[in-house]
């Protein structure tokens, strides 16, 4: 191996799945994941609907050091390979982000490794780049349970945002929205599940800032409206019908920002290559992501999205995130 080749363990423990991953990043930039794996709370949080902060930093203190071990062995490595160590250092639940980053301390101190303290929003940034070439710049839209975004992303730790939500992440309004009609813990995939074949157009839902011309989202109108529009609904059709016309609309806001974002992008950058990238956990969301591919083939932009795998959390994009700062002796 060249001396700028990384081999990094990342630690992801912001929420509520318990994860690690080796990544390797070769010297001329190429990606490896060699290991990957993800401990899920699901089932300790699904009587609750949502996540327990209390309970998922308890879960992480009981999983972290088993679940590191096993990304050890699934690579082939051992700690004596690794060049350097990555945590998530936040944003996130202050209990579970407190987990990772002090098991990342104790192995960068008894193995004397650097550790790179990595945003998690970098980690989603740099998701994309696990399982393509990508290079820089791109617009990004981030796009999770906690988070709802468009960036600028220029380089190594240098993204300028262009939109934000000012209330609900869209993720969130998944699963909130699901919850009111009754569906599982966790509600994004059930309300995906139950949205197909349904009539989209039967409710009218509210379009959220349409008096605005910036990039930014809000969903918590929409939700409202589901919400109270649920309490009525009698019958299974009904139910499929809004969760349809929920999901339409969500991708609605997310390709009309994002239109805005692209077009705005396309002229600071002419004459460069257009790239659009969506990470984070609503990218798994089937209609989100064919509605957001075609808007960005309409403005020329290529469409990039992580593998479904790489789109929630997980370590080994914490693991790049942490390996491209080390590279750049950051």
């Amino acid at each position: 191996m060249t001396s700028n080749t990384q081999t990094v363990l990342g630690l992801e423990t912001s929420c509520d799945e318990t994860a690690a991953a080796v990544v390797r990043r070769g010297a001329d930039g190429h990606v490896e994941v060699l290991s990957s794996v993800v401990g899920s709370q699901i089932a300790a949080h699904a009587p609750y609907g949502g996540v327990v902060p209390e309970i998922a930093a308890r879960a992480h203190v009981e999983s972290i050091d088993g679940i590191a071990l096993q990304a050890l062995k699934d690579s082939g490595l051992g700690f004596g390979d690794l060049t350097g160590v990555a945590a998530t250092a936040g944003p996130g639940l202050v209990g579970g982000v407190m987990v990772g980053l002090a098991f990342g301390k104790a192995v960068a101190l008894a193995r004397d490794l650097p550790l790179v303290a990595v945003n998690h929003l970098e980690g989603h940034a740099v998701s994309a780049k696990l399982a393509a070439d990508l290079p820089y710049p791109f617009l990004l839209l981030l796009v999770s349970g906690g988070h709802c975004q468009l960036l600028s992303v220029e380089g190594v730790g240098a993204c300028r945002r262009l939109g934000s939500t000012i209330d609900d992440a869209a993720g969130e309004a998944f699963d909130k929205i699901a919850k009111t009609l009754g569906l599982p813990y966790p509600g994004g995939p059930a309300l995906e599940a139950l949205a197909e074949g349904g009539d989209a157009a039967r409710f009218p839902l509210p379009r959220m800032l349409l008096g605005r011309k910036d990039c930014d989202f809000s969903f918590s109108g929409l939700k409202t409206a589901a919400a109270r529009i649920a309490e009525g609904l009698t019958t299974e059709a009904e139910r499929r019908d809004l969760a349809a016309a929920v999901q339409t609309a969500i991708a609605g806001q997310l390709a009309e920002r994002s239109d805005r974002a692209m077009a705005a992008y396309a002229v600071e950058h002419e004459g460069r290559d257009l790239r659009f990238v969506v990470a984070g956990g609503v990218a798994a969301n089937r209609a989100v992501r064919a509605m957001l591919e075609q808007t960005a083939a309409a403005r020329g932009f290529t469409f990039t999205a992580p593998p479904l795998a790489y789109c929630t959390d997980n370590a080994a994009m914490i693991a790049l995130a942490g390996a491209e700062r080390l590279a750049l002796g950051i």
